[in-house]
């Protein structure tokens, strides 16, 4: 066989079916801009800011309440306010620095207990009406809390008022949905605690308050319900950490959005892929994908840019793609307009 192009000895060209076409490649996956709807990008090292803007990141929504960065538990006001305000001072010199635009979403984590939420609630009014604050969040029912218990029926009231808030102030919320993670092929030893990659002290861990068959999904199902208590439009709610577990309630018996959260797969088993099948079956309407990146989490700024190119592969048409990673979050949030 004679070889087709200038090589000593034929290369694969020489074996393939000419009949077949070369596919056309969607390069404008390579500049089509994308939000993130929800990391802690704050909390993360400049290098990793800067990995964002290199992989086309337009906006993003970030997310000061964390009760993993409080330095005292159970948390007070005052802790939370710190987290609020760090956030607040160092966000237009991210902006700047990294030429993406940064907002926030301030909210209420019921992660663990803290001692007194009324007080607050009641500062949150006026932080909800500054400019760079564009969402209340994350927040929502949590199966179980670090160090103390936190009564659910308490939880649920702090959640119903940060989405009366949220309605006073026409902001969307952003849910934290508990995930169930997904079966350890082994376990670690006793003493080395949670999974390595993730800075969370588990033996702090208190007994849930949620113990029922799926205290996963009935946490979800208060906060479907708080919502409907506080007035605020199921159209205005972005429940993160959508998974298999939840998913179909979600899509079937309410009109939120979902947001996966594909920073971490290793930790809640959710990428690309159930993404893809989600569009298949839902479509694209109200889905979108967030890195939940954090530096207590082992995470991947470039999580969103991978799954662009994976959702092509999987069968996803682009203009699909482009509801997904960047339509969606900025018709919700506000963002990149």
């Amino acid at each position: 066989m004679t070889a087709p192009h200038a090589t000593v000895r034929p290369t694969d060209a020489a074996y393939l079916d000419e009949s077949e076409s070369e596919p056309e490649l969607p390069t404008e996956l390579l500049n089509l801009p994308w939000i993130d709807p929800h990391n802690h990008a704050h909390t993360l090292s400049w290098e990793d800011r800067e990995r964002y803007a290199l992989s086309g990141c337009r906006s993003m929504l970030m997310v000061s309440s964390g009760y993993h960065w409080t330095p005292y538990k159970p948390v007070e006001a005052s802790d939370i306010r710190f987290l609020w305000d760090d956030a607040i001072n160092r966000r237009r010199a991210i902006e700047r620095n990294h030429f993406f635009e940064a907002k926030l979403g301030l909210g209420v984590h019921t992660g663990v207990r803290i001692e007194n939420p009324d007080e607050l609630l009641a500062a949150m009014d006026d932080y909800c009406a500054l400019d760079e604050v564009v969402a209340v969040g994350e927040t929502g029912v949590v199966p179980s809390q670090h160090v103390e218990r936190w009564d659910v029926d308490e939880q649920q009231a702090v959640v119903e008022a940060q989405m009366e808030l949220a309605t006073d102030h026409d902001l969307p919320v952003l849910l934290h949905t508990p995930n169930t993670t997904p079966d350890a092929k082994r376990e670690y030893r006793d003493d080395l605690g949670v999974t390595p990659g993730y800075e969370k002290n588990a033996g702090l861990g208190t007994d849930p308050v949620l113990d029922g068959e799926n205290p996963a999904l009935e946490a979800v199902k208060r906060d479907v319900e708080a919502a409907a208590d506080a007035g605020l439009d199921e159209e205005r709610v972005v429940a993160s950490h959508a998974d298999a577990n939840n998913t179909e309630y979600l899509m079937t018996e309410t009109d939120c959005y979902l947001s996966y959260t594909i920073g971490h797969s290793w930790l809640v088993g959710v990428d690309a892929a159930d993404v893809a099948n989600a569009i298949d079956e839902y479509g694209p309407e109200r889905i979108m994908i967030d890195t939940d990146c954090a530096n207590v989490l082992r995470t991947d700024p470039y999580a969103v840019k991978r799954a662009m190119f994976e959702l092509y592969r999987y069968g996803i048409d682009v203009d699909d793609i482009r509801t997904v990673v960047y339509e969606n979050p900025r018709d919700v949030f506000g963002l990149a307009e």
